[in-house]
């Protein structure tokens, strides 16, 4: 990426060059299942029994392998967390105790939230990276389609990072590579902190469609998370989180959703941060 330093652009040629190497593990999940429709009270009775996330399958081809968390020191630079920078996406693992991080969007222009444990007081350089996935080991930019600075919270927490209406749209069932990275180092000679993954952009059935387009937002989160539609629900849930912060059936909803992908140690952690 041409207005990344020399360390970082290695850096991410050396983290493409491990994920194609990575061998598959698809595991073995029910078939997600859309509910009829409901009004409010059926939606907040599912909402109180606990909405199941039902994780789809890898895709075909290469595993997208990627990074969940990432490490709290780098060269001695950063400070010290109790918890390390992590990305709030579900993962499998592969062969070889490798993580697969990847998940689907059914929009153009998705979020992404990350738990950031660095605050604004500190002189760190953080970004977010948007490519095309490729099998390409080059260091070549032409793939990068979004790239933003990200300043830090004012005090650790939940980040959310979006695509604006300024950058290319996602194609539909076409894969794309997701870097969140801080350099803590302001000299730069150690590689940044990061989290990585995949996503896909991909439609729902037809029924489930005609849904969204008339149900409430706590409806569209159930429907999201029954089809597999990880970033959407996410982004949903966090939304009514945002509207209703004293809620306790929502506070309950997070941590089981966070809950159902290993990330409970998150799940308390507040969201600091809603804007793109």
């Amino acid at each position: 990426m041409k207005s990344h330093s020399q360390p970082i652009k290695l850096f991410l040629v050396v983290a493409f060059s491990c994920t194609s190497l990575l061998a598959s593990l698809t595991p073995v999940l029910a078939k997600p299942t859309l509910g009829s429709s409901s009004s409010d009270r059926g939606a907040k009775t599912n909402l109180a029994q606990g909405t199941i996330f039902n994780q789809p399958s890898l895709p075909p081809g290469s595993p997208p392998g990627g990074r969940l968390r990432g490490g709290a020191k780098r060269g001695g630079e950063c400070e010290v967390s109790k918890l390390d920078l992590t990305a709030l996406v579900h993962s499998t693992e592969g062969a070889n105790s490798v993580l697969n991080v990847w998940g689907q969007t059914t929009v153009e222009r998705p979020s992404w939230y990350f738990y950031v444990p660095y605050t604004k007081d500190l002189p760190y350089e953080v970004e977010f990276v948007l490519k095309e996935d490729a099998d390409s080991n080059d260091s070549n930019d032409s793939n990068e389609i979004y790239h933003k600075a990200i300043a830090l919270p004012e005090k650790p927490g939940i980040i959310r990072v979006s695509l604006p209406s300024t950058a290319p749209p996602l194609a539909l069932d076409k894969q794309y590579r997701w870097f969140f990275l801080i350099n803590c180092d302001k000299q730069k000679k150690y590689p940044p902190t990061f989290v990585e993954g995949v996503i896909q952009r991909v439609e729902l059935n037809p029924a489930a469609v005609k849904e969204l387009q008339t149900t409430e937002l706590l409806r569209r989160y159930t429907i999201y998370a029954q089809n597999g539609i990880w970033y959407d629900a996410l982004t949903a849930l966090a939304q009514l989180r945002q509207k209703n912060p004293k809620d306790a059936a929502l506070q309950a909803e997070w941590q089981n959703l966070l809950g159902s992908i290993r990330l409970d140690d998150i799940a308390a952690e507040p969201i600091v941060s809603e804007k793109p």
